[in-house]
């Protein structure tokens, strides 16, 4: 684990309050963690939410606060589980043993904080490999944690959950997207003009087959060229713009709101930070000439400079660049003249929808 990754664990673990299915987790060896379908009542008051993607693994444990949720633990790994998947159409035997070890720590997490209440679910890489229903298996006979593979409508409705409450409430809506690793969701969000002061809703949505792994494994991630990145845009505008077409007119007063690694290490770059820090990322403002600025910078920078950055860590080097290129396509399609970034997204939409359900919100 490098040192980016162990700073965005301990912010997480500092108590933050979050404005977002799991199971018992018997006792130790080979506890079976499973999700959705059968949860306990969630007595215990400590909930589950993770998030097995193409390129991340996150777990968040917390507890209701109020009208709110306080989080206790915490856990964000890049494993690249989709890594080779759009070439060879399975999960390679090295993605899994990375995520399998991940995964190992999920579990002893979920059981040290005694969490009675969980969802844990996958997302495109497991949607799309041909072995994923073999991974799955493996994943539940050594670590005991069984995954629920949800749809790209439930991605979508649960980061429309997570990050609503960063919906300018002066504003009319927003064109939430989150950028995956394997697939981009797009949500256009409206407030009810009758009654402002309730929860925005999905008016539409959409997914795209595109994420920053399968971008940065088409077009190549670390020696990206103008003319590379151009064509990297030109692709995504491709599959964007029929939902564009159709949902992009009337977007006066509305702002994009953005959920990925892309968006938030676009914010520790404008902020010149020196290392990533989530609280003074969450939920920033940025107009239009500050994110072209800041994605000039990524340009003109080397593999190795952007290696170097410890906003964008090794990691990311090689991906950050496809990630810019699918929210370039998406300003393109949505020419607003803000965005507001934030770091959260499908587990506070998990732990927040099952918070609801046990009327701890």
């Amino acid at each position: 684990m490098n040192d980016d990754t162990q700073l965005r664990e301990g912010l997480a673990l500092s108590g933050d309050l979050h404005g977002p299915v799991a199971h018992p987790v018997p006792g130790p060896e080979q506890a079976q963690v499973q999700g959705h379908n059968g949860a306990a009542n969630g007595a215990s008051g400590v909930y589950a939410a993770l998030d097995l993607g193409t390129n991340n693994c996150r777990l968040l444990i917390a507890c209701p606060c109020g009208d709110s949720f306080r989080v206790v633990d915490s856990f964000s790994r890049i494993i690249r589980l989709g890594e080779g998947v759009s070439a060879t159409g399975n999960i390679s035997e090295a993605a899994i043993e990375r995520a399998i070890a991940a995964l190992s720590i999920c579990r002893d997490k979920i059981q040290t904080r005694k969490a009675k209440r969980l969802r844990l679910i996958a997302t495109e890489a497991c949607r799309a490999a041909a072995n994923a229903q073999r991974f799955r298996d493996r994943v539940a006979a050594e670590t005991g944690i069984e995954l629920e593979v949800i749809d790209r409508e439930t991605e979508a409705a649960l980061a429309v959950v997570g990050c609503s409450p960063l919906v300018d409430p002066k504003g009319r809506g927003a064109i939430l997207f989150d950028i995956g690793g394997g697939s981009t969701e797009l949500v256009r969000i409206e407030r009810d003009p009758a009654d402002p002061a309730a929860e925005p809703y999905s008016k539409a949505w959409m997914s795209i087959p595109l994420g920053v792994v399968t971008l940065a494994e088409r077009f190549g991630g670390k020696d990206v060229t103008r003319e590379i990145y151009a064509q990297m845009v030109e692709a995504v505008t491709h599959h964007v713009a029929p939902f564009a077409a159709e949902h992009g007119r009337d977007i006066g007063d509305m702002h994009l709101l953005g959920t990925s690694g892309t968006v938030t290490t676009l914010a520790g770059i404008h902020l010149n930070l020196a290392r990533y820090d989530r609280r003074r990322v969450d939920g920033i403002w940025m107009n239009d000439a500050e994110i072209t600025t800041t994605i000039k910078r990524l340009l003109a920078m080397s593999y190795q400079d952007r290696a170097g950055n410890h906003c964008i860590s090794v990691d990311r080097a090689d991906l950050v660049l496809a990630g810019c290129a699918i929210l370039d396509a998406i300003r393109l399609a949505f020419p607003l003249p803000r965005l507001r970034v934030a770091d959260r997204g499908l587990r506070e939409g998990m732990l927040v929808e099952m918070m609801r359900e046990d009327g701890a919100l």
